[in-house]
């Protein structure tokens, strides 16, 4: 007997361990980032390297998968890649004490602690959106998906303005307790997701009904031979390269730019992904973008949203420009509502292409967008970093690099929006309206 499709409680309970994966992940692609790069004076590039080597790891989700498909139950994989991820934040820690000490153990450490929290995300992450996929009804995924990305969000946003709060006055003793605390209390609040969610066997019954899966080659040259699955693989991997530029320049942004203590930029962040959360929720309520409009109809939202993320970062290029008079905190949060608008616009959008010509291929065609996500945001926080020390080296002006880093910024939104007008119009083509 097949195992009863999830209810609205359920969702929300799977949703936690979304929020716990996202509580810890902003620990480390984000405090640690701009404690590392203000605090201890290291190259950007370090953090930026190593936020990339976890996205790295990451391409290795359909080995998760796949390993989780071969046994009964995924809560296993679950708790399993949540306990390596906690595990790699506190020892991210141990590892910047080593670097702030100019150990030559501190780099090794560093790139193990995030092998751990690239290997965790990609564990957890990729065994909790399989599990969604198989208990949660056809008309209800798109819905699904939008609940825990929002929940997600929520847990950054909680999560900034916690540490944000506890972090100041900084030293490494008080930033190592709050990541501890932080780590500690999300693998909690996972465990609780889960516990008893799937009962003693979940995946065996649905397993043994369905037809033997194609070989993994076979199935993605099937995948890249769709127009429509080809033209989204590359929209989602420009759009979340140009997202992921700023993800690891914009706390380094406010202190050298407009000085903000460690506690006011996390807060910072705080304010971003809190900008984030409103934009979709304004496009679940408002536009009901999700699970109930055409993929055009979701499509237009996701331009409306990339040209939003490119005016509102013009308006950094200006706050790079103006300084501390800017109304900085007012110009983030507006670019994370344009950012909220088309990444759940794009959530929907993908959720409907996944399943658009059944076949049970939704995992694959997920898992391929996943993973040009994951090497859209490896690329793209590294060439931010990257770009912030080769400008500020060459130009020799902290402002006037900021302004260059973020107008490109803004124009790869420009070209990802293009792209999606251009993919709506070819699909629309073979639909004409009867004579």
């Amino acid at each position: 007997m097949n195992p009863p499709p999830l209810g609205w409680l359920g969702i929300v309970r799977l949703g936690l361990v979304q929020s716990a994966i996202g509580a810890i992940v902003m620990l480390a692609t984000s405090l640690l980032n701009r404690v590392m790069v203000v605090e201890y004076a290291l190259p950007a590039a370090l953090p930026a390297g190593l936020v990339a080597w976890h996205y790295a790891v990451q391409l290795s989700r359909p080995v998760w998968g796949h390993g989780s498909d071969r046994g009964r139950r995924r809560t296993p994989w679950i708790v399993l890649g949540m306990a390596t991820l906690a595990t790699g934040a506190v020892v991210a820690i141990a590892a910047l004490d080593l670097l702030a000490a100019h150990s030559a153990w501190g780099l090794p450490l560093a790139i193990f602690a995030f092998s751990l929290i690239g290997a965790g995300v990609g564990a957890a992450g990729t065994s909790l959106l399989a599990l969604l996929a198989m208990r949660v009804t056809p008309e209800r995924r798109a819905a699904a998906a939008s609940i825990t990305w929002i929940m997600m969000i929520t847990g950054i946003v909680v999560t900034a303005g916690v540490a944000g709060a506890l972090i100041d006055p900084f030293s490494l003793p008080r930033l190592a307790k709050v990541v501890s605390g932080v780590a500690g209390g999300a693998f909690v609040i996972a465990m609780l997701g889960v516990w008893g969610i799937e009962g003693r066997r979940s995946i065996a019954p649905v397993a043994a009904t369905r037809a033997p899966a194609q070989k993994f080659g076979a199935a993605l040259r099937q995948m890249m031979a769709d127009d429509d699955a080809r033209r989204f693989t590359v929209f989602v991997f420009l759009s979340m390269f140009a997202y992921s530029m700023q993800e690891l320049i914009l706390e380094p942004f406010a202190g050298l730019l407009f000085g903000f203590t460690p506690g006011q930029s996390t807060q910072l962040a705080g304010v971003l992904h809190a900008g984030v959360l409103g934009g979709m929720i304004l496009v679940g309520v408002g536009g009901s973008a999700v699970g109930k409009r055409t993929l055009e109809g979701m499509r237009r939202w996701i331009v409306g949203g990339c040209i939003g993320s490119a005016l509102t970062l013009a308006g950094l290029v200006l706050a790079a420009r103006t300084g501390p008079g800017w109304p900085l905190a007012a110009n983030v949060a507006a670019l994370g509502v344009a950012n909220g608008v088309f990444a759940v616009s794009a959530i929907g959008a993908m959720m409907g292409l996944a399943g658009a010509d059944g076949g049970h291929r939704e995992g694959m065609r997920m898992g391929v967008w996943g993973a040009a996500q994951a090497i859209a945001f490896a690329l793209g926080g590294l060439v931010g970093a990257v770009g912030l020390d080769l400008g500020r080296a060459l130009i020799g002006s902290t402002s006037r690099t900021f302004m260059i880093v973020f107008a490109v910024q803004a124009l790869l939104f420009l070209v990802a929006a293009s792209l999606a007008l251009r993919g709506t119009a070819r699909r629309a083509q073979p639909m004409p309206s009867p004579a």
